[in-house]
């Protein structure tokens, strides 16, 4: 607020909102009042100015059981608490004020009604100098861990055209109050009823605005400098139509599997899918880059769009496994287990979605499949073999027959003995080199005929092989004692997003 107001007294045109208008939005109890008075549904609840402990408690019992306690300048979950019943009220109180005095150096609450299982549906709105104000249709961001988004999509799913309508005409209130301008978006919390209420309203254009500009056919950053180089909105709200279905996953160095702990570290290796206009990797790293513990975790946003959403959600999948990275723990693979969770792909999507299906979507691991291992055991001999080539190419005696160390014997089968590490779990590999070039291997009491290959496209190498007769194609990274296979089978078969062995 303060550095959009020495903007416009030095003359200098700041990108984005007025000054009042950010300072109005940024102080939670001010919008409520404002949205109230708007006409824009607002959920009940206490934001006056006395701070007392026991004004608060009494609002909180007139209010009802459970209550949301918010930090008044909050933002990003900090200085939020959820209380279920007095009896916890006055701890939760002091912990929130405490969080919210060290991230904000204010420790003002308000009290609200808290909604059991809401979604989060959020409208894209933009204003002008000229007074107008047009809605971009709404995202639903209810896929959250400690409070913040992990998966959006544009349109919300379920979400009739009546109840789409009155969110955006509600958000279009919201803006035009404040005589907004730029980019902005209006907060909602949604009830199972489709009922609607304004939560907050961030001055700003959000991480998720590709989905809205995939729906829309819109660049709402050129938006941006137009509107404040004084140009009118580029686009009635007769214009602006909705087509097909858009999801943006966050791509983030942290580990699911410990309460989604940031991390940090190289980027070993990063591939990436391909980026075409229904796809888009917006990130600012590359292979060889470190994630430092400095900044935020995320590596990138993938975004993508089809025709419809379970095309949509078909194609982020995809994408997803084509999105490898070595070298950190990653949220990829809870990605791929979350958006393949059969409640998530009805769309039945709640803020409480995760803590929900805490089971389904961290199932107990199982060992991985043979198959796979067999293409470890594979990938790791035709490695060595390739290195073992090279060596005789560069030693004196390129012909000679101890240059080579591939195993093959003449009229007679050789059989090696591998040991890989799955998990804690050791598991033995027998592999006996045929005559044919073949190989067949044992892994406990099954055996696997498995022939194949390495190949190099760019800078990724591949192991084209077949286990029984079943072709695939999974890309190989060794580091180290490591083993590393991306696979582009669906998890429950036998390769899933990524996995991992040791020898």
């Amino acid at each position: 607020m303060e550095f959009a107001e020495l903007c416009k007294q030095e003359g200098i045109i700041f990108i984005g909102p007025p000054s009042s208008a950010i300072r109005d939005m940024g102080i939670k109890s001010t919008s409520k009042s404002i949205m109230a008075a708007a006409g824009v549904p607002v959920v009940e609840g206490y934001h006056g100015e006395d701070q007392s402990d026991r004004c608060l408690r009494e609002h909180a019992g007139r209010i009802g059981y459970p209550v949301m306690i918010k930090a008044v300048r909050g933002g990003g979950g900090k200085g939020m608490r959820i209380v279920r019943s007095e009896e916890e009220f006055q701890e939760q109180l002091e912990s929130a004020r405490r969080e919210a005095k060290k991230s904000f150096n204010d420790d003002a609450m308000l009290i609200e009604k808290f909604v059991d299982m809401p979604r989060h549906v959020e409208v894209q709105v933009f204003g002008d100098y000229h007074g107008n104000a047009v809605y971009l249709f709404e995202r639903d961001c209810s896929i959250q861990r400690r409070h913040q988004k992990i998966i959006e999509e544009a349109p919300g799913p379920g979400i009739n055209s009546d109840v789409r309508k009155k969110l955006g005409e509600a958000a279009v209130r919201a803006a035009k109050a404040v005589n907004y301008v730029g980019a902005g978006t209006v907060e909602f919390i949604m009830d199972s009823k489709h009922n609607f209420y304004f939560m907050e309203m961030n001055t700003r254009l959000q991480v998720e605005h590709p989905v809205t500009e995939m729906i829309t056919g819109t660049d709402l950053v050129e938006w941006q400098l137009r509107i404040a180089a004084g140009e009118k909105i580029p686009l009635s709200q007769e214009e602006i139509t909705l087509q097909g279905h858009a999801f943006e996953a966050r791509i983030y160095a942290e580990d699911p599997d410990n309460n989604f702990m940031p991390g940090a570290g190289p980027l070993v290796h990063l591939s990436t899918p391909q980026a075409d206009l229904c796809t888009r990797i917006e990130t600012g790293v590359r292979q060889g880059d470190e994630v430092s513990v400095h900044y935020d975790p995320m590596i990138a946003k993938l975004v993508v769009w089809a025709a419809d959403r379970q095309a949509a959600l078909m194609k982020l999948r995809y994408s997803l496994r084509q999105y490898n990275i070595v070298g950190l723990h990653t949220n990829i693979d809870f990605l791929l287990s979350l958006s393949g969770h059969p409640e998530f792909e009805a769309g039945n999507v709640h803020t409480d979605f995760i803590p929900q299906h805490r089971k389904e979507l961290w199932p107990s691991r199982k060992a991985t499949a043979k198959e796979l291992l067999c293409q470890a055991a594979l990938g790791l001999i035709l490695k060595e073999k390739a290195m073992s080539d090279v060596f005789k190419i560069q030693s004196q005696d390129r012909y000679s027959p101890f240059a080579s160390s591939s195993g093959r014997r003449l009229n007679t089968c050789y059989t090696r003995n591998i040991t890989l590490r799955d998990g804690k779990k050791n598991v033995a590999v027998a592999v006996t080199y045929n005559l044919d070039g073949s190989y067949s291997m044992q892994i406990q009491d099954k055996t696997f005929q498995v022939l194949g290959d390495l190949c190099n496209e760019g800078d990724c190498t591949y192991v084209k092989c077949s286990v029984n007769g079943v072709a695939s194609k999974t890309k190989l990274i060794i580091l180290e004692n490591t083993i590393y296979l991306f696979s582009m089978l669906l998890p429950e078969q036998y390769g899933g997003g990524g996995s991992l062995v040791e020898w």
